[in-house]
């Protein structure tokens, strides 16, 4: 008797433990009700203006990022982790990255992470599939069995379940009849305006894709805030804890309650520069009511 009542403590110890994406309350929720703080171009690291994130993508997802968003261009006929040309700003390879997200999310079995990435110089997606078969990311990626609406997506626990865990998307060039995991970002997502300079983020404004109502569509906003020096954008590193604040004027707690009045919904994703500056968990956990 005394056996089964400690075995009981243990599995009900065991069913406490359980959680998705940190928290058990997110893992019966639809991914497309789940509101993630993202790391806007993940990959470049570092104190230079070209940089926007102080941590390592590994630290990054150790810290509870799950929306990493990249850019890649071509250099050398392969996909390169590069900050609007590779002559600017080269990160090292597109599947050196995906193998760093693959070892994090083959020790972290019950998260789910969403990953961005821009085709800034129009590759072909079978290139895109080929890095991600490379780096044993694509093993873990998610198909969906057809287009999805918002209500059709799965639960967190199911996509855990099913040891489908990545979720995938290219702004342009995608093609699910050549690479079915690689999911056309406009066919899911508007985004608000970026390169914003304006730090009080007074709008939340479809900009892409152009002529969209975004009915249908969950919400990207791009909160991260750069400054404009005689013509030329860089991240305003200075303006980090107030832009990444989860109150106040300009932070994201303000721009995502002026997206919920305007669209009558949370956004899905946010993207953010300087992920560690500011307090975007707070922000992320009052959006997700937790």
């Amino acid at each position: 008797m005394l056996f089964k009542v400690v075995l009981s403590f243990f599995f009900a110890g065991a069913a406490a433990a359980i959680s998705c994406n940190g928290n058990p309350a997110l893992c019966g929720r639809l991914y497309s009700n789940v509101t993630q703080i993202g790391t806007h171009d993940s990959a470049f690291v570092g104190i230079l203006p070209t940089d926007n994130q102080y941590e390592s993508l590994t630290s990054q997802l150790d810290a509870g990022i799950r929306f990493l968003q990249g850019q890649t261009h071509i250099k050398n006929s392969a996909l390169e982790m590069c900050h609007t040309t590779c002559t600017e700003e080269d990160a090292g390879t597109l599947v050196s990255y995906l193998t760093t997200i693959t070892t994090w999310m083959a020790a972290n079995p019950n998260e789910v992470v969403t990953l961005l990435l821009t085709n800034g110089d129009s590759a072909s997606v079978s290139l895109f599939g080929a890095a991600m078969a490379s780096s044993g990311l694509s093993a873990y990626a998610y198909t969906p069995p057809s287009q999805l609406a918002i209500a059709d997506w799965p639960t967190l626990q199911e996509l855990i379940d099913n040891d489908t865990r990545l979720v995938m998307f290219l702004d342009y060039g995608a093609d699910t009849a050549t690479v079915p995991y690689i999911l056309d970002e406009f066919s899911y997502f508007f985004e608000t305006a970026y390169d914003v300079t304006d730090p009080t983020f007074s709008s939340c404004a479809l900009n892409r894709p152009p002529g969209s109502s975004g009915a249908g569509l969950m919400i990207i906003v791009n909160h991260f805030l750069d400054l404009d020096i005689f013509g030329i954008l860089i991240p305003d590193n200075l303006a980090d804890a107030q832009t990444n604040a989860a109150t106040g004027t300009g932070s994201i707690g303000a721009q995502a309650d002026l997206c919920i009045s305007t669209w009558g919904r949370s956004p899905n994703l946010i993207l953010v520069d300087d992920f560690n500056i500011g307090d975007v968990f707070t922000a992320q956990n009052t959006l997700n009511r937790l």
